[in-house]
């Protein structure tokens, strides 16, 4: 955390004054995590393309825009957004299409990568105008949670070499893969080895090659150096274009949830009731699951006050975690999460109608912004 802390200078910051809860985007590290990408995409003449599922922060995207090539999108509303506020490149994948939405992704893409060759056989005659990819799975897991390997048993995501049908590419001019998460280079280079076994006389066919997301290129101890080289080579061997597509490195280490607290019951230990909800506004705490680092606190017992932080939703589990700090929490506190950019706009809910945190910028100089408040009608509006 003590590296995060000092690389994130929104930390400086008086958040005394802040309505909670808020997600808060530091603009100044997003840029740095953008000029780390953008040195990939120079260095390998690349592509590196924003994947709306982890990040989809809009009023962020001329920022965004001015470093990476356009976007990848998992439905036809993330490629209408992807098209309207980012205006480059649409890239769109699915599991499944239907018709309908199918043909909705055609208008606003520009690659379209399916998911099965039935899918290519039903729905060729719509793929006109968009260039067409098929989606590998090459069985090769390098991920430790089954909930988020493509590659587990019995997936469901891509095509195995069981499954490739060579004789089907005919109208098909790129291929792309999926199977890491928060990784290293060596996870890659592992990956594209398992990818040319199989696959390496389809991968001479193509135009271009998507590497998929999981890479974690803005961390510090990544190895853009070895990244590059690898891409290049690759592009040499198979005389293609080589797309990435991260959703977390581009937003890692650049956002906050602020969060206050309400009140301190005490049941066996003593717990801090939050305005923000694990189950509603950081879900991949329960789903992962995993324990944020907040600022100023420990693992519990390391310091002399020990919390449990939970969210104020009726979920039981609505639990954050354990954390101990140097002196006792009071009410109206503010605490505030790490690494909250990534994968919490996209996924948060209303549950219970709790309302979602306010969507905020930061930059020095400038101060917050308020890009977004949400209220009732965001609720409502919602059903019906």
């Amino acid at each position: 955390m003590q590296h995060y802390l000092s690389t994130l200078n929104l930390l400086g910051a008086d958040f005394r004054d802040l309505e909670t809860p808020a997600y808060v985007c530091d603009l100044q590290a997003l840029r740095r995590n953008l000029e780390r990408l953008n040195e990939v995409q120079q260095g390998a003449d690349c592509k590196v393309l924003l994947a709306l599922k982890g990040f989809a922060m809009w009023s962020t995207f001329p920022l965004v825009g001015e470093y990476l090539a356009g976007v990848a999108a998992s439905s036809s509303d993330e490629a209408q957004l992807g098209r309207e506020k980012f205006g480059k490149e649409v890239h769109t994948y699915s599991p499944a299409f239907c018709e309908s939405s199918l043909q909705q992704c055609v208008r606003y893409s520009d690659h379209i990568i399916l998911n099965s060759f039935e899918q290519w056989r039903r729905f060729r005659h719509l793929l006109t105008g968009v260039e067409v990819g098929m989606r590998l799975n090459p069985a090769h897991s390098e991920v430790d949670v089954a909930l988020y390997d493509p590659c587990a048993p019995n997936s469901r995501l891509g095509v195995t070499r069981q499954a490739f049908d060579d004789d089907a590419l005919d109208g098909i001019s790129g291929l792309h893969w999926h199977n890491l998460c928060e990784l290293g280079v060596d996870a890659l280079q592992r990956t594209l080895e398992a990818v040319e076994r199989q696959f390496a006389g389809s991968l001479k066919k193509m135009r271009w090659v998507n590497f998929g997301g999981g890479h974690h290129i803005t961390r510090d101890d990544y190895d853009r150096s070895r990244l590059i080289s690898l891409i290049r080579q690759f592009k040499e061997r198979y005389d293609v274009d080589v797309y990435l597509e991260p959703g977390e490195a581009i937003a890692l280490n650049t956002g906050v949830l602020v969060s206050s607290v309400l009140d301190i019951v005490d049941n066996g230990m003593k717990v801090a009731l939050l305005d923000t909800s694990a189950a509603a506004h950081m879900p991949d705490v329960l789903e992962m699951p995993y324990r944020p680092e907040v600022v100023g606190a420990s693992p519990p017992d390391e310091r002399k006050f020990t919390y449990r932080l939970a969210g104020t939703t009726c979920l039981a589990g609505d639990v954050i975690g354990d954390y101990s700090f140097d002196k006792p929490l009071a009410i109206g506190d503010k605490l505030i999460f790490l690494d909250m950019a990534h994968y919490t706009m996209v996924k948060n809910t209303t549950f219970n109608g709790v309302r979602l945190p306010s969507i905020v910028t930061w930059e020095p100089g400038s101060g917050f912004d308020i890009v977004r408040r949400f209220g009732y009608s965001d609720y409502r509006d919602r059903l019906s």
